[in-house]
């Protein structure tokens, strides 16, 4: 059975029934979470029972998510195509670390490995539409609609086609064009299903021509942080697996620092929450990893309100980058960002579009690794890091790489 107790804002502490669908918070206007009952949890699924490592996908972490796979009445409403379980790969001996003493590590979300599970459309966005189509199966919403900067539009695409949910898209007209024509492919093959249009320059007025054209119409908003809490549960799957033993090990333990491409943010609040959880169950300590957000600097109201000791993000205006999944402006939920980059001891760095070049064409190059655009400019914000003191030897360092290259090859082609 599900676990959630609730959804809560997360500035008021407002509680409200995960049952009757929502948006943002009407209190303060901020985002909500879901509340999983760990007590309960813990006493009912005593020594991790509700754990299912054999599991090659997201819902292996069973009860601790947001529907249960165990459960027969939450598996029917949960759509998954494989999602999650992606692997820990081992970057020790990367040129941007060698010598260092750093035990670097790449979590890969962008392409399939042998052995573990694969996001289907090779992006990180998958964890989060899953629990979102999953929970909009759950209670009875049958028309979603989402701003976005690509990614976020093709997975839900993929996933409103394996369930019985119709879509509206609203992305800016320089979308990588693979992505932008895999959700104009659909759009054409299922137009009773999927629908497509271009609004910009940035996921920002993409969301207010949804809220003013969509939204009237009875489509429920799936934007990052307007659903009520469903793409956090999705990304804490991150954070889970981040924290569980490795191949052969038995213990549980969070990385030194975890270095994340930082957009609107959900996958921060999301790995947060789930290491918050496993403390409660007692499965790790009190210890969290410093949590380094890295932006470009053409789009860095992360990075701004960090060095202004700001405790929210002023809209910014975007700006061109590689990394178009870096290009958000402002987000309703960057308060809380900046709150736990602030309370891990992190930071958030800014690095420049020719790092990004650079260490896009790099790892191609030398590796023959297929690291996206914000993957890579993670790797171009480690000498920062290094040269600041920041990183140290002998820590166990993860860079997120949040989807394949493959996704923006005609913007990148030059530098492979």
């Amino acid at each position: 059975m599900s676990y959630v107790r609730c959804l809560r804002g997360l500035g008021s502490g407002q509680e409200y029934s995960s049952d009757v669908p929502m948006n943002l918070d009407p209190v303060d206007g901020r985002p909500v979470e879901m509340v999983i009952d760990v007590e309960r949890l813990a006493r009912e699924r005593p020594a991790l029972s509700w754990y299912r490592p054999q599991r090659r996908d997201m819902w292996r972490f069973g009860a601790l998510l947001a529907l249960d796979i165990d459960d027969p009445r939450d598996a029917a409403h949960i759509v998954s195509l494989g999602e999650g379980a992606t692997p820990l790969l081992d970057y020790s001996d990367d040129a941007s670390v060698r010598g260092t003493g750093v035990r670097l590590q790449l979590k890969d979300e962008g392409r399939a490995h042998a052995g573990y599970g694969a996001n289907p459309t090779g992006s990180f966005k998958d964890r989060g539409m899953a629990m979102v189509a999953s929970q909009a199966r759950r209670l009875g919403l049958r028309r979603l609609s989402v701003p976005t900067q690509g990614n976020a539009g093709d997975s839900l695409v993929r996933y409103a086609l394996a369930s019985d949910l119709s879509v509206v898209v609203a992305m800016p007209p320089d979308t990588p064009l693979p992505i932008l024509g895999s959700v104009a492919a659909a759009a054409l093959r299922h137009p009773d299903r999927v629908g497509l249009d271009l609004a910009g320059p940035t996921i920002r007025e993409a969301g207010a021509y949804l809220k003013q054209h969509y939204l009237p119409q009875g489509y429920f908003s799936v934007a990052t942080f307007q659903e009520p809490g469903w793409r956090i549960e999705g990304k804490k799957t991150l954070g889970l697996e981040l924290a569980e033993p490795a191949p052969g090990d038995t213990r549980w333990s969070v990385p030194d620092a975890v270095i994340y491409p930082t957009g609107g943010g959900t996958g921060v609040l999301g790995m947060w929450k789930a290491w918050d959880e496993l403390e409660a169950l007692g499965v790790i300590d009190a210890r969290r990893p410093r949590m380094y957000c890295v932006q470009s600097d053409v789009t860095p109201p992360l990075v701004d309100a960090w060095a202004q000791g700001a405790a929210d993000t002023t809209p910014a205006t975007g700006g061109a980058t590689l990394a178009t999944g870096l290009n958000v402006p402002g987000g309703v939920g960057h308060a809380r960002v900046l709150q736990i980059v602030r309370a891990s001891g992190g930071a958030a760095v800014a690095v420049d579009e020719a790092e990004i070049a650079h260490e896009t064409r790099r790892l191609w190059q030398t590796r023959h690794d297929w690291i996206g655009t914000e993957g890579a400019a993670c790797f171009a914000a480690l000498p920062k890091l290094l040269a600041d003191g920041l990183l140290r030897a002998g820590e166990r360092v993860v860079v997120v790489n949040t989807g394949s290259v493959e996704k923006y090859l005609p913007a990148v082609r030059h530098l492979l």
